[in-house]
């Protein structure tokens, strides 16, 4: 159901997700604002912006609150892939 959190599960959504759009994530699970995570990553904050918008698109997700549960589910999925691997 769109807007609830996302619309497959978070696996899912973690395969279409760029690295750059994980890291994104990553960085906002770790509670960093869009300023900060655009000086750790070298970017501006309009490319962060855009980052999240598009993460947003793909996973369905259409509030800030759901946005940071994603980022926290998909921040520990990854950390499980790494450690598989």
């Amino acid at each position: 159901m769109k807007g609830t959190l996302v619309s497959s599960s978070s696996t899912d959504v973690l395969d279409l997700l760029s690295s750059r759009e994980i890291e994104v994530l990553g960085h906002l699970a770790e509670g960093h604002t869009y300023s900060s995570i655009a000086r750790r990553m070298h970017l501006s904050p309009h490319t962060v912006d855009t980052y999240l918008r598009r993460i947003r698109g793909k996973a369905g997700v259409s509030n800030r609150a759901h946005l940071m549960i994603l980022a926290l589910q998909v921040t520990r999925l990854d950390d499980v892939r790494l450690k598989g691997t």
